[in-house]
């Protein structure tokens, strides 16, 4: 099984936390789906006999394409990949994109899964991060959309300046109380170049402290537990049956294409981006050229990312994985420098997992109190 993701370059303004590649004119947005769908065509048999099981429109600001548009896209799909009956189609969408007419196209359309941009249900977090839409826009775009789709997640930063653990239980009652039943939380974190880098520089925007964020943190992993939520990804929290596939995919090392500028794509052994320019872009395939580089993953890259992915996950870091796929002396090694983490109580070994053949399965995994430093834990384990 595969997954092909679809990154949609535009939003209507910057958010000042985000660095992700996108453009504010929609100027080329036609001529632009028309060389995603080329790129799809020329790219069709890279994923060998692989059957796709998701499809994902991420951002930028996926909400806005126009319904024919997002289905030309799948069309083009449909007819050159070989795709499950009822893959699973998310849509990342901001609220003051969703109108309950957009909301009812959709849900006639083949997309089964809305992942909302919310961030945040208060007016001075929503202008701090320079959102384009407001609080009101936010709580109705989710009333009108659990009417029409079940399966919906919706994103929520923490870590905000300013914002108190009150504020935050708040955000998450809201989001309770409509039902949802997938929760993406992030910290607010500070990536280079982007305008809130510059403003905290620059004294205009107070300085992010971890322990807001570590707090915030702990009231998320709390009070989605309470609610029946499985927390199955560091950022991710979904009621059984509402995990996201497509992301999934990714932590379990499935394989993906990534179609669009900017967008990745990984094959188990290579790991492969497109141009992150519009221009270049669209030059590119309109001369039948793919815009990418492609990069080999060395053995300890490829070792690398199993550590990092799986170290995010309920899932963990398969011992006999390692062994099998790397060889003993990286299972040995992963032991050795995983001895003090453990002495620490921020990594487990665990051998309550049970295979097919009914064999303890050893897993290393965080403990609840090294869930908040999974990547920088999985950092100090990597072989440079």
């Amino acid at each position: 099984m595969a997954g092909i993701y679809l990154h949609i370059p535009f939003c209507k303004q910057a958010c000042f936390y985000c660095d992700f590649h996108f453009v504010t004119s929609l100027k080329k947005k036609e001529e632009l789906v028309s060389c995603m769908q080329r790129e799809l065509v020329l790219r069709k048999n890279e994923l060998e006999n692989e059957t796709i099981e998701t499809i994902y429109f991420g951002g930028g600001t996926p909400s806005l394409l126009s319904i024919e548009e997002i289905q030309s896209i799948l069309k083009t799909i449909e007819a050159h990949y070989n795709v499950i009956e009822d893959p699973e189609i998310t849509l990342e969408a901001n609220p003051d994109d969703l109108s309950e007419a957009t909301i009812l196209d959709l849900a006639k359309s083949q997309v089964n899964r809305l992942s909302i941009g919310v961030q945040s249900f208060f007016e001075e977090d929503l202008k701090s991060m320079n959102r384009a839409h407001n609080a009101n826009e936010a709580k109705n775009c989710l009333a009108m959309a659990t009417r029409y789709f079940d399966n919906i997640t919706v994103d929520l930063i923490y870590g905000v300046p300013n914002m108190t653990n009150e504020r935050w239980k708040e955000n998450l009652q809201i989001l309770f109380d409509f039902g949802i039943n997938h929760i993406s939380s992030y910290a607010l974190t500070v990536e280079p170049k982007t305008a809130l880098d510059s403003f905290i520089k620059q004294g205009k925007y107070p300085k992010l402290e971890e322990q807001v964020a570590r707090a915030h943190f702990d009231i998320l992993v709390r009070e989605t537990q309470k609610k029946g939520f499985v927390h199955y990804e560091i950022s991710n929290f979904g009621k059984p049956a509402y995990f996201s596939k497509h992301n999934t995919s990714y932590w379990q090392h499935k394989k993906y294409i990534g179609i669009g500028p900017s967008a990745h794509s990984f094959n188990k052994t290579h790991r492969s981006w497109n141009v992150a320019n519009n221009a270049k872009y669209i030059k590119s395939l309109q001369e039948n050229m793919l815009p990418c580089e492609l990069e080999k993953l060395s053995v300890n890259d490829q070792f690398n990312e199993y550590i990092m992915t799986g170290l995010r996950t309920i899932w963990g870091v398969s011992l006999a994985k390692i062994e099998q796929d790397f060889g003993a002396d990286f299972k040995k090694r992963l032991l050795k420098t995983s001895e003090k983490f453990i002495q620490q109580d921020l990594l487990v070994v665990t051998s309550s997992d049970i295979d097919e053949n009914e064999n303890c399965i050893e897993k290393l995994k965080t403990t609840e109190k090294g869930k908040f430093l999974a990547d920088g834990l999985a950092s100090e384990l990597f072989i440079i």
